[in-house]
């Protein structure tokens, strides 16, 4: 029996993880493409004249077993990325492309869409049909047949080459961890850390310790390691992964795309990804950027020259701080500000307390929904609990899978996917799943947050609240399926509340004794939020620049570039972004977010979202009819209840902009981003 062949009969289509056999994902997906075109084929041959229901709705009916594996095989791509399973996405990448391609270039299929009669302004219909036209248009559907053969090649290559990037990518980074045979080169990290070293060494037959490394250039680490050679090596090891087979990736990837670009009439990748986000333009990005560029970087300058000072009162004769070196001394300089021990603190977020009685907590105040562990349900490994979310009349709305604790086989970073995504037309609810990378602690242990890591939780929580709350009718439209430089609007948004004080007073307790999180710690971990913004905003900014630098090559330029390192360099010093000592978060060869996901040309969203969650949490505040700043449950849940009706239900079947304004009450504004950041008057 192959469970995906139909329907899952577990609550809310749960897949039956236990029934699946990673042999059958091939075989099924094949079965599902071979269904999904005759889905399509019987649209196409149908005597009768198009009409909604025998066309978009048929359309939107479509490939229902497709979306199944797919959940599937990609779930398991980033969570679980055993050989085998490696072997599944890159059999499938390049198939699944060119099934996508023959559809979007199928004439009498976009002929029957096209004959679709105008829908009401602001309907579903409206926004379906748009999405479907532009669909077809950015797919090549007006293309004559020579182009049309020519980009379904450039298609299918592409999928080729994210695949072999994303898997050189996870080889390379386990083939440079940092293995350490001395423990006196481990001094200042505490007990607890080297323990979970030691046995992340033995997890490898290693006898050590072994240090893993994590995507963003800077390693975490570094701001404790006093041992100045091995933080060199670390961060060196960090710099290295994907130089070899990936460099010829990035450049090959750049020339199809610029190519690609062109064959559909825009002057560069960036355009043509522009053109489907909110921003519009490469011009409007450039805008964004210049604006808040001198600022991150006055600040850089500025904390760089406070670390190199205090690496000098402690006796580092050295005249500048190298990239492996800054981090370390920013942390001590902030240890002076703020006067945190970091390990102390995070003695106040215990996972399951952050969890429960922190994000869940949250969501419960804004939105009256209940979040509900399952202990009869099963997920596809053995450190995912599924949770059951309600809402506030006890109304089931759908499941939540929690994939926290990082693995070898497991993809750097945190995300949130989807198994079912919510629509009305054939009454499915949502089952999403949120994966983050915490370090697993001994067993019988709990698992002790950073204030990174707290916020992460929280900013993936807001991605599946999208995906939970959302109210529409068409599969296409739900939940995330939004612009990307939008899609972090409602995540963003949802960090704000790991800080807001009734929600850390709730879950913000000692792991040992269980007491509050005291008050001037409460005031120290404020102020580490905006502490050092101006290292965290240049490397953001730096990868921004080398993202969009790629990506709008022309053809003819793209050709031109054979030095990956090189191109980069100028890209940073073009763009007024070459600081000392400060690398950009993620280099070419490891930018996984643009060479392997789907933030190519459009890293930058993550900037033009913080915007709008900046401006827009002020319509949470501005809610207190006594104009305190944080207001109290009953204004909270008026202004949650209208951001999940404005926002969060609805999809991609709004306005982002006039959705945005009708929210806030007014259009965004960058100057409370920069507040926030510590960059205004900069």
């Amino acid at each position: 029996m192959n469970p995906l062949l139909e329907p899952s009969a577990l609550d809310h289509e749960l897949p039956d993880f236990a029934a699946i056999d990673v042999a059958d994902l091939v075989p099924t997906f094949r079965t599902a493409l071979d269904d999904h075109d005759a889905e399509i084929a019987a649209i196409t041959a149908l005597a009768d004249a198009p009409t909604w229901e025998n066309t978009m709705d048929a359309l939107e009916l479509s490939g229902q077993m497709l979306q199944r594996v797919l959940a599937i095989i990609f779930n398991y791509a980033g969570t679980d990325a055993t050989d085998e399973v490696v072997a599944v996405e890159e059999t499938v990448a390049p198939e699944l492309s060119a099934h996508w391609t023959r559809i979007l270039l199928n004439r009498d299929l976009y002929a029957r869409v096209q004959a679709m009669p105008a829908q009401p302004e602001g309907s579903e219909n409206e926004a379906l049909l748009a999405h479907w036209l532009r669909t077809f248009r950015r797919g090549g559907a007006d293309l004559d047949d020579a182009g049309r053969e020519e980009l379904s090649g450039i298609d299918t290559r592409l999928a080729e080459l994210s695949t072999s990037f994303g898997r050189n990518l996870m080889t390379s980074t386990a083939d440079h961890a940092v293995l350490v045979t001395d423990e006196q080169r481990l001094a200042g990290l505490s007990s607890a850390r080297k323990a979970q070293l030691r046995e992340d060494a033995a997890s490898e037959g290693e006898d050590g310790w072994l240090i893993r490394l994590g995507l963003p250039s800077v390693q975490p680490i570094l701001e404790d390691l006093a041992d100045a050679d091995l933080r060199r090596e670390v961060s060196e090891a960090s710099r290295a992964r994907g130089a070899g087979n990936n460099s010829d990736i990035v450049l090959e990837t750049a020339r199809l795309r610029a190519r690609r670009a062109e064959l559909l009439g825009f002057g560069s990748h960036a355009d043509f990804v522009a053109a489907e986000e909110t921003a519009r333009t490469v011009a409007a990005v450039d805008e964004l950027l210049e604006t808040v560029t001198p600022a991150a970087v006055d600040n850089a300058h500025g904390e760089y020259k406070r670390a190199l000072d205090l690496a000098h009162v402690n006796g580092v004769v050295a005249e500048d701080l190298g990239e492996s070196d800054w981090p370390y001394w920013a942390g001590k300089l902030r240890a002076e500000d703020l006067a945190v021990d970091t390990t102390e603190l995070k003695k106040y977020f215990p996972l399951t307390r952050v969890l429960r009685d922190g994000v869940f907590f949250a969501a419960e105040r804004l939105y009256g929904i209940r979040v509900t562990l399952r202990t009869d349900l099963v997920g596809y490994h053995p450190d995912v609990q599924v949770w059951e979310v309600t809402d506030a009349d006890g109304t089931a709305i759908g499941l939540l899978l929690t994939d926290l604790f990082a693995r070898s086989t497991k993809r750097g970073g945190a995300w949130m996917s989807s198994f079912v995504d919510q629509n009305n037309l054939i009454g499915q609810s949502p089952v999403v799943v949120n994966v983050l990378n915490i370090a697993k602690p001994a067993e019988g242990e709990e698992a002790l947050l950073s204030l990174d890591e707290v916020t992460t939780l929280f900013h993936e929580f807001g991605h599946g609240l999208h995906g939970l709350l959302s109210d529409v009718r068409y599969p296409s439209l739900s939940g995330t399926n939004v612009p990307r430089d939008f899609v972090e609007f409602p995540s963003q948004i949802n960090e704000n509340w790991a800080l807001e004080p009734e929600v850390l007073a709730n879950y913000a307790r000692h792991v040992e004794t269980g007491e509050q999180l005291p008050p001037d710690l409460v005031a120290a971990v404020t102020a580490e939020a905006r502490w050092g913004q101006g290292f965290a905003t240049t490397e953001y900014l730096a990868a921004c620049r080398v993202d969009l630098a790629w990506h709008r090559l022309t053809t003819a330029q793209a050709e031109q570039v054979t030095d990956v390192a090189a191109f980069e360099r100028q890209a940073l010093e073009d763009a007024g972004l070459a600081v000392p000592g400060l690398a950009p978060r993620y280099s070419s060869t490891y930018f996984n977010h643009i060479f392997a996901g789907g933030y190519s040309a459009d890293y930058w969203s993550y900037l033009w979202a913080e915007v709008l969650d900046a401006d827009g949490f002020q319509g949470f505040v501005d809610t207190d009819a006594a104009g305190t700043e944080h207001p109290d449950a009953d204004d909270v849940r008026f202004a949650g209840d209208r951001f999940r009706r404005m926002i969060l239900s609805r999809g991609a079947t709004i306005d982002y902009d006039d959705a945005f304004w009708m929210f806030r009450g007014q259009q965004r504004s960058v100057e409370p981003l920069l507040r926030r950041r510590g960059l205004a008057g900069s």
